[in-house]
This record gives structure tokens, sequence and C-alpha cells, in this order.
């Protein structure tokens, strides 16, 4: 049976990965590692299908090492045993190990002496954050690199090579791929070239050809062989961008009947990534300190939808799109942020005052580091009359609270208060 066209497309060297250029690009860290010839261990974490496999395989093509690839969850340690018998007798093998945050103690064991010698280099797979779910020993040992889902522009390129490649993809095909369903291909799977690819190879080997022979895939052809419908008839491509533009801007303009029915035509195309995200992205930017609560009710609804997944996801979504949009918004706190970020990038740093450097090393005190800081918990209110911005910035102010919630509007009453005091304390 012939191998997926996800499996085939496989990168062979880090030139023909796609995407992932923070870690592969000229210049970043893996390349460096294996221009260098200097290899070490490594955990690769993200969602499915953004590339990890991809960058093991291309790390060991680019090196002509051994390649191996075992499942942490399934695989036994003999599995193990025979990979280290294999780096013995012929020199260093890599090993993708998928779910590596299944490694259980007794595999683990067997494992880190063989890491530690470099004999294997490992290369850990895993949709965890390996900080809270690997082991202390393993993480010790290995390099953690996060991968992002795959942006349009990189699955597009993707499928274009696929559709090229007389070798490994669909070259041998007369394949007509229209321009909306090409585009529908590249946003519908949020990211994951697996899905994409293997989509697009069940639409090829799916439709019949033409009386001349070519086979066309339509954007109704590629909604049914990836299962997402598109938002839109769209000729340009747009309407995706457009109904998620228009979805933050009904539920930041607090019009609920607007954003509900946005938050439907997402749930529709089965767009329940892009929703999650958009949504605590919203909870923070628009509503903010006018309402923090809903920021954190936010979090709740967008982790149960993504337990339960569509249809019954549309549940906590509606839920919150209703909430956010009847609460007050402010957006004071992050527009703050990006006043002081401003000032940072226009050469407006200065010095960190004297008194708040760090005093907790042999001879900082001839340095005169911490020298003269006043613990606010030694004063009343909690609070002393002392400097904490550098000099060049004493007097600036970035915050400037709105009266849009009851929230804020004692932040704002505390504010003030601070400012006085700082006036005739």
């Amino acid at each position: 049976m012939q191998q997926p066209l996800a499996y085939r497309m496989r990168p062979r060297t880090l030139d023909e990965v796609v995407g992932q250029r923070q870690l592969v690009g000229e210049g970043k860290i893996i390349r460096r590692m294996v221009e260098a010839k200097m290899l070490s261990s490594m955990i690769l974490y993200g969602p499915p299908g953004t590339g990890k496999t991809s960058i093991a395989s291309a790390i060991a093509g680019s090196t002509r090492y051994a390649f191996r690839m075992l499942n942490a969850a399934t695989d036994t340690k003999k599995d193990l045993q025979i990979v280290a018998e294999e780096a013995k007798m012929s020199g260093t093998v890599i090993l993708l190990l998928d779910e590596v945050h299944r490694l259980d103690k007794t595999k683990q064991d067997f494992l880190l002496p063989h890491l530690e010698s470099g004999k294997i280099i490992m290369i850990g797979a895993t949709t965890e954050n390996p900080y809270i779910t690997i082991n202390p020993a393993i993480r010790s040992r290995t390099q953690i690199f996060e991968v992002f889902p795959l942006q349009e522009a990189d699955i597009l390129q993707a499928i274009d090579q696929a559709l090229h490649d007389k070798e490994r993809g669909l070259g041998e095909f007369p394949v007509t791929l229209a321009e909306d369903a090409r585009l529908h291909l590249s946003r519908a799977t949020n990211g994951d070239l697996r899905s994409a690819l293997n989509g697009l190879e069940l639409a090829v080997k799916s439709t019949p050809p033409q009386e001349d022979g070519a086979i066309q895939l339509t954007r109704a052809i590629i909604e049914e062989c990836v299962q997402r419908k598109a938002l839109t008839h769209d000729k340009d491509g747009d309407a995706h961008y457009d109904v998620i533009s228009a979805f933050q801007k009904s539920i930041r303009g607090s019009d609920v009947d607007a954003a509900l029915h946005y938050l439907g035509r997402l749930v529709e195309a089965g767009d329940l990534a892009i929703i999650c995200r958009r949504l605590m992205v919203i909870g923070y930017e628009d509503v903010g300190l006018a309402n923090p609560n809903a920021a954190s009710r936010t979090v709740n609804a967008v982790l149960a939808a993504e337990r339960l997944g569509l249809p019954e996801a549309r549940i906590p979504l509606a839920q919150v799109v209703v909430d956010l949009c009847l609460s007050p918004k402010s957006n004071s706190a992050h527009v703050a942020l990006d006043k002081a970020i401003a000032d940072i990038r226009n050469g407006k740093a200065g010095d960190v005052p004297n008194h708040l450097r760090d005093a907790h090393y042999k001879g900082a005190a001839e340095l005169n580091r911490g020298i003269g800081y006043q613990y606010p918990h030694d004063f009343d209110q909690a609070w002393v009359k002392q400097q904490y911005l550098p000099d060049k910035l004493k007097d600036k102010h970035y915050y400037q609270p709105k009266m849009t919630g009851k929230y804020e509007q004692a932040l704002a009453m505390r504010y003030q208060q601070l400012q006085e005091w700082k006036k005739h304390k």
C-alpha cells in the first residue's frame, strides 16, 4: 500500500522544510547545529501537522545519520535497545520519539546514558507543554523548541510542490486546482499541513477525470475532502479574514446579534481554533480592565470548547460571546504598554536606578547596587515615595484609566490617590 502524500513529501534536507524559519532558516539554531555538526538532543512541541517529524527527517537527511522513529507510548524498551545497538555498531542514530511526554521511567532510565554519550540524538515530539509534562531528567538533557501552526503562504507552497513533484507527489496526475479551492485548502486546516496534503490527495484520487483527462478540483470537492466548508462564496478569497474581522469588531462594538451571526459563520466553517484564539484576544484587548472577570470566563469557555469539540463547543462559545458583547470595554492596559514599548524602541529606556538594582551578590554594595531601597511593606498603606522609572523617564505617565467599568473605576481612584501622594508626601 502506498504511503500517504504527507508522508511521501517529508523533507529530505533542511532546505525542503516548509515553515518554521525561526528554527531552520539561514542563521537559525537548528541550521547552525547541523552545519557545525554539533547536534544535540531536542524536544519539538506544538500542534499536530506543523512539522515536528519533518524537521527530524530533514536533520537526518542533512547529516546522513541513520534515522529511526518510535512512539514513547506504544513502543517498548526492547525497541529502544535495538536502536541503541545500531548506534553502537554504526555510529550516531537520530531517533524521533513521538509522544515523548509519555516516556515511562523504565524507558527513560535506559535512554539517558545514550543521550549523555551522544550515540543517540533524540528528537522528541509532543503536542504537550514540555515544561509541564516532560520529566526534568530528560528536559535537562535536551534543548526545547516550539513549533507554530504554518502560515497560509507555507501551506500554499507545500500544495504547489506536491502537485508538481512527479517522484513523490501528484505530478503524474493532470490536476487543475481552482484558485478558490487552493485558498480554502490552505486555510481550512488551520495550519495543519498533514491534513491539507492528505485532503488534497483524497480529492485528486477520488475525482473522476473530465473527457479531456483533466482532474478538475473545485472548492466544493476540497470542502468535502477536508470536511470544512468555506465561509462564503468569495472569488477573491478574502471572506475568511473578513468574517474574523467582523466578529471581533462586532463584539468590540457591543452588537450581540451581529457577533452571534459571525460566530455562526465560523462555527459552520468548523474554525474552532480560530474562534477560540480570537475570543481570548478580545477578552484582554477589548474588555480588559473594565471587566477582568470576563477574560477569566473566556479562558474557561475556550477550555471547555476545545475539550468538547464541535458541535457542542458552540454552547460555551455562544455564552461567552454574549458576555463579552454586553460587557463594558477598556483597552487602557495594552495601550499603556504599547506607549512604553514605543519609548523603548525609540531609545528612551535609560538606566535602572541604582536603588532598584539586584543586590544579591558579593560586591554589589561596593557598586552602590540596591543601596537606599525602601521596602514598601514596612510603611503604612504598603507605599513609600521613591523613584522607580529611569531618570530620563521619571515624570512619564503611560496608563490612562477609563471609567467604563466598576473595576477600572476603582483602579482609577487608586491611581489618582498614588499620584497625589507622590506630589505631597
